[in-house]
């Protein structure tokens, strides 16, 4: 999942530059045909999050070379009050099909779906159950519960930690399942590694209360690192740079784990990045853009719910920690996934979408 950098610009609307290759297939490309129009509406993380919003817009852009009949565009919410109008003013553009990123989007979304039934919508890490709302879900927490075992086995410290943006579901999920890849590295190996940032049990833990501010991230971060933990996991959009960073600068005193997408291929700190826990947003939204061009409906019911087994969800390579991580250590979490795919391991979290 190469993410390549995305500068959004200003305005409501952000075309993609045509694309200058011939077709490979016949995808009515000359033949004339009404353009289909994809529009997607960003949360208020911004087009070059690094995270959610830059994978969704990947995949608008993965449709477009795929089928150059589908025209798309994006408009960045720049606070939470602009969802419904930008939902709006591309329902008022008879945009063919809406994407609306992240849970911050599900009241929104659901709000003008139900006054425009006859609109088709999208929406990324929500499923606000309208038949007109095709839901794509990603069940991070079987990936996380990898990167939690792997962050159990590599620290120094005997702690680790996680911070979210907001406690919601899109964001918990994960913390779900670091905090229980570290319970099953402790059970499995008589140890007692301990999980800072979020406590499963009470659904209570460490929050930016934000998705685009860094300087809230490094405050959460810090303070995480002063109880005494050497690897973080933020699951926090841009406002997790903020510890990236800082993490990058602390010359090893801690190192990251990023999510969503391959933070060695969307930031610029790799060298503080052991994995990614990633969602595959890029390919849930190429596949379901490129359906609904072709005429396919789109179903609200099941949705798309992403998985280890059908690669929806995934951890990324180590990049610069590869020969950090003992071999031992690899295989155990390629087992976890394999046992996780097969129902040998079962992961659970409350916000776990359903299936």
């Amino acid at each position: 999942m190469r993410i390549a950098s995305i500068f959004a610009v200003g305005g409501l609307a952000l075309t993609a530059a045509a694309c200058g290759e011939a077709p490979k297939d016949d995808n009515n490309a000359g033949s004339g045909a009404k353009k289909f129009s994809a529009c997607m509406v960003t949360d208020v993380g911004g087009i070059d999050d690094k995270s959610f919003n830059a994978s969704a817009w990947k995949g608008l852009q993965e449709a477009k070379a795929a089928n150059d009949n589908i025209d798309i565009k994006n408009v960045v919410s720049k606070a939470q009050a602009d969802y419904e109008v930008n939902l709006s003013g591309f329902v008022n553009q008879k945009c063919d099909f809406i994407l609306a990123v992240g849970g911050l989007m599900s009241d929104a979304t659901k709000k003008i779906a139900a006054a425009n039934p006859n609109q088709e919508f999208g929406i990324v890490d929500a499923n606000p159950g309208l038949d007109n709302i095709y839901p794509m879900q990603f069940d991070t927490a079987q990936a996380a519960f990898q990167a939690g075992y792997l962050a159990a086995g590599l620290t120094k410290t005997g702690k680790v930690a996680t911070y979210g943006a907001v406690p919601i579901p899109p964001v918990t999920i994960f913390m779900d399942g670091f905090v229980d890849g570290v319970k099953y590295y402790n059970t499995s190996k008589g140890k007692n590694v301990q999980a800072l940032g979020w406590n499963k049990e009470t659904q209570k833990g460490s929050f930016s209360n934000a998705f685009d501010k860094q300087d809230e991230g490094r405050k959460v971060s810090d303070a995480l690192v002063a109880q005494g933990a050497d690897i973080i996991m933020p699951v926090a959009g841009g406002s997790g740079l903020g510890t990236t960073a800082a993490a990058k600068a602390s010359g090893g005193k801690y190192s990251t784990i990023w999510v969503d997408v391959d933070g060695c291929e969307s930031t610029p700190d790799c060298a503080a990045i052991i994995t990614t826990v990633v969602k595959n947003i890029p390919d849930a939204v190429k596949e379901a853009v490129v359906k609904a061009a072709a005429g396919d409906k789109l179903p609200a019911k099941p949705g798309f719910v992403g998985t280890l087994a059908n690669n929806g969800v995934s951890i990324a390579p180590y990049h610069d920690f590869d020969s950090k991580v003992p071999a031992e250590l690899k295989a155990e979490v390629d087992k976890i996934k394999a046992d996780i795919a097969a129902g040998t391991i079962t992961v659970t979290s409350k916000a776990q979408p359903t299936k």
